[in-house]
Order: C-alpha cells, then sequence, then structure tokens
C-alpha cells in the first residue's frame, strides 16, 4: 500500500464513492444521535464501559487464563496464536482434519486481519462469507471500507451488477430480472446462500465479546446469517482477539447497550447469539477458540496507546469523521479504516511501511471521534501520540513541506504584530470565503483544494480586535 496522501488523492478522485458515503455515514449519524438522545444515563454507561476495559487490559493475562479454562471445562479447545501466521495454520490444520473443503463464516475483523480467506484459498480450502455486505465485497473481488458496512462503498445498481455477474460462478444465480430493489438484492443473497448454510459442516466465526467468567462468546448481528453458522455445522472455529475478553455477565450487559446504539443506530441487536462450548445433540460438536494477540500485547504494553485496545468495533468514529467521509476506507490499507484504523493499526503492525508511518497524520484532529466513542478513547490523544513515535523512529525522514509550514506558522506567533496582521488578512478572507464556509470563487488550481474540503469561514472579527475595539487594550 502507499502513503495515505497517495491512496487518499485517488480515492478523492472518485465522485461516486463520495457520494455514496456522505449519504450512508449521514444516515448512521442520525439514527444514532436519536437513540442515544434517548437514555439520560449515556455519559455514565460511557464511563462504565470504559472503566471495564479498562481494568480488564490491565488483568489481561488474569482474565485470559480464567477463559481458557472455562472453555475447557464446557468442552471447547483453546488454541493460543502469536501472529496472523500462527493463526492461519491453526485454523488451516482443523478444517483439513474434518475433511472438509469448504467453510461457511460469519463476518469477522480478526479473519481479515490475517487474512484468513487468503490462507484457506492457499490450502485449497474455500470460504464462502455469508454477511450480506462481505458477500457484496467477496463477489466483486474488492476489499472492505468499513467496520460495520464494509460495502458502504457500493450503491445499489452497482450491488444489482456484482451480484448478476458472479454468483451463478460460486453457486446459485442471481435471478435474470433483479433489480436494485433493496428487498429484491437480499432474497438473490438469501438463495445464494441457503444452500451453503444447509451443506457446510464446519463454520469459521469471529466474536464481538468472549465472557471470562463462563467461557461464553457473543456475536451480534442484524441479519441471522451468523445464528445459522452458530448452529448448523458440525465443527466451529472462531478466531478472537484477545482484546474481546469481558469479565463477566454483569460487565457484557453495559456492551450490548453501548455497542448497537453506537453502530447500527438501533436501541438492540436483532440478533445476539452467545454459545458456551459444547452441548450434545445441540449445535457444533466440536468446538474451537483461537485467541489471536498478533501486536495486541506490543500495544498493551503502551500506557498511552492500550486505550485503542478498547475498541468494540462499532464503527461510530467512522461515520463522524471528515477525512473517512472523503476518501473511504481502502486509502488506509487494512480492515481497520477511519480513526481507529490510524491509531490501532500502526500499534500492531508497526509504523514500518509507508502507510502505517502515515496513518496518525490521516486526521484533522477535530475530536469528533472522540465525541462519539462509546469506550472514549481519546483518539486525538493517540494520534498525537503516534506521530511522535513516527518521528522518533524515522529522524532521517523530514517533511519538508510540513516542515516549511510549521516554520512559517512559529514565524507568525511568535510576534504580536505578525500575528495581528495574519488575523486581519484572514477576517478580509470571509468576504472571499462567505460567511458559511463556502467557497466557489477561488480560482484554479486552489479550488481543486477546496474541492474535497470543508472552509470553515473566519470569525468576521478576531478576539484581539475585538478586545482593543472594547477595552482599548486595558485589562
Amino acid at each position: 500500500m502507499p502513503s495515505f496522501p497517495t491512496a487518499a488523492k485517488r480515492e478523492l478522485a472518485n465522485s461516486q464513492l463520495r457520494h455514496n458515503l456522505a449519504g450512508a455515514t449521514a444516515t448512521i449519524r442520525r439514527k444514532r444521535a436519536g437513540v442515544v438522545g434517548e437514555l439520560d444515563d449515556w455519559a455514565e454507561l460511557r464511563e462504565a464501559g470504559a472503566a471495564i476495559k479498562a481494568h480488564t487490559l490491565s488483568n489481561l493475562d488474569t482474565y485470559l487464563e480464567r477463559f481458557e479454562a472455562a472453555v475447557t471445562e464446557a468442552g471447547g479447545t483453546v488454541h493460543w496464536a502469536r501472529d496472523a501466521e500462527e493463526a492461519n495454520r491453526i485454523v488451516t490444520d482443523l478444517v483439513r482434519a474434518t475433511g472438509e473443503r469448504e467453510v461457511v463464516k460469519v463476518k469477522s475483523m480478526a479473519t481479515q486481519e490475517i487474512e484468513l480467506n487468503e490462507a484457506l484459498a492457499e490450502a485449497g480450502i474455500d470460504a464462502w462469507e455469508t454477511d450480506l455486505a462481505e458477500l457484496i465485497v467477496q463477489l466483486g473481488h474488492d476489499a472492505p471500507s468499513h467496520i460495520l458496512v464494509p460495502a458502504i462503498h457500493r450503491n445499489r445498481a452497482e450491488i444489482r451488477e456484482i451480484f448478476r455477474r458472479e454468483m451463478g460462478k460460486v453457486g446459485a444465480p442471481a435471478p435474470e430480472d433483479l433489480t436494485d430493489d433493496p428487498a429484491r438484492l437480499a432474497e438473490a443473497a438469501r438463495r445464494h446462500l441457503r444452500e451453503k448454510f444447509l451443506r457446510a459442516k464446519v463454520a469459521i466465526s469471529g466474536a464481538n465479546f468472549a465472557v471470562s467468567d463462563s467461557g461464553t462468546l457473543v456475536v451480534v448481528e442484524s441479519e441471522g446469517n451468523g445464528r445459522m453458522c452458530l448452529t448448523l455445522p458440525e465443527t466451529l472455529i472462531s478466531v478472537v482477539g484477545i482484546e474481546k475478553v469481558v469479565p463477566s455477565w454483569q460487565d457484557l450487559e453495559v456492551f450490548l447497550q453501548l455497542l448497537p446504539r453506537s453502530s447500527t443506530g438501533e436501541r438492540m441487536n436483532p440478533y445476539t447469539s452467545t454459545w458456551t462450548g459444547v452441548s450434545p445433540g445441540d449445535g457444533p460438536q466440536d468446538f474451537h477458540v483461537v485467541l489471536l494477540d498478533n501486536g495486541r500485547t506490543g500495544a498493551l504494553a503502551d500506557e498511552v496507546g492500550r486505550q485503542a485496545l478498547r475498541c468494540i468495533r462499532c464503527s461510530a468514529c467512522l461515520n463522524v469523521c471528515p477525512v473517512y467521509e472523503r476518501t473511504g476506507g481502502h486509502a488506509y490499507g487494512s480492515v481497520y479504516p477511519g480513526p481507529i484504523g490510524a491509531v490501532l493499526n500502526p500499534q500492531l503492525r508497526g509504523t514500518e511501511s509507508e502507510v502505517d508511518k502515515s496513518l496518525p497524520y490521516a486526521s484533522s484532529l477535530c475530536g469528533a471521534c472522540y465525541d462519539v466513542c462509546p469506550v472514549a478513547i481519546d483518539i486525538p490523544d493517540l494520534l498525537v501520540h503516534l506521530r511522535t513515535r513516527v518521528v522518533e523512529e524515522h529522524s532521517g525522514v523530514r517533511d519538508k513541506p510540513l516542515d516549511a509550514l510549521m516554520g512559517l506558522a512559529s514565524w507568525v506567533f511568535g510576534d504580536a504584530k505578525r500575528l495581528a496582521v495574519a488575523q486581519k488578512v484572514a477576517s478580509w478572507s470571509r468576504k472571499l470565503i462567505g460567511r458559511h464556509g463556502t467557497i466557489g470563487r477561488l480560482p484554479a488550481p486552489l479550488s481543486r483544494w477546496t474541492d474535497a474540503r470543508d472552509a470553515p469561514a473566519p470569525a468576521e472579527e478576531s478576539f484581539r480586535s475585538w478586545w482593543e475595539r472594547t477595552r482599548g487594550g486595558q485589562s
């Protein structure tokens, strides 16, 4: 992947992408605001979620060992994976041991993170995504661009064409008269997936939460495909990041209020599936949990950076981020896009690659992401922290244009008279920009810069000018 600025420049040229993202994120924001506003104790719930996560991460070894013991006692098997390679090898060997050559999958960020589908394909095993959005991405030979809605960058017409072109190659074809009506698209997906559900003997899932006390895994979803994967197959393999553990069912209750409101804008998820080990005669009879590290203990060692591990993958920060809304998720070079990806990816993967080195700068530091985060991750603070880390780890690499800009800012701010002149110029520019920040008169090439950016109009009068005018400069 190229650096974020390079990838973002490419994505900004896609006007259809920006149109799709603007409409989808605005809808999700509006729904979220409505259901969050119904709760008088939302702030207290948020504080509770942050406190539970912080406590759990501080005692993660204890809760993970307790979880392993509970799963084992319930008839399951726990595997520990240091990295993606080890996790993929464990899962591949488990599938091979069943003699099967295909699996159905519940939507899982962890398996996308380790590129499990690709590893299974190399072993001759077909992995079928069953979440509607993930199915669209898979059939379109695409990559996810959103945590909650992986195909958010596609509109209905594009989805119809993908279904008509690709479904018949790997299973039940789409109807010849398929339209872009959402109900018809969902029906086509349901018919396509039904034969896979009924045929599959092995399923792979992730988990939204793992309850330490009982060894229970939890998946929340909106479609029911997860429930099909979790109950019909004979073997179930769950790949779970070690940060997903919560101490008890009482703690889980907090997150089952925070997550649906922050993610889908619902009071509760239509489907909440929980399973504990093996139940004779009911559901999968061979159950495995793969606990995934893959850089998480490294992030845990950073006292500032570890708060990113609180993330419950709600995607609220993506939906309010002005940078994500214009570039989409592909520019981030990871299954974790948006503000949380900008602070999580460099910690999980390091800052050696061009994309990971640039991600902490993929933000305006407006703070909207922190305001909506249901577990109070201070993403702006983390971004600054990681920018410092990038500079320290790559001290020989300088951004000359940025250095020049910062040098100019230092020169202006370093003298009261120069600052006063700059503020007067900014106030004068209001006539050019307009009262509402709408720039329509700028000549090229300046207009190209404002095409994908908001430019709030400067104040009509600076505080300094107001103070001198009303107080005569006297305190």
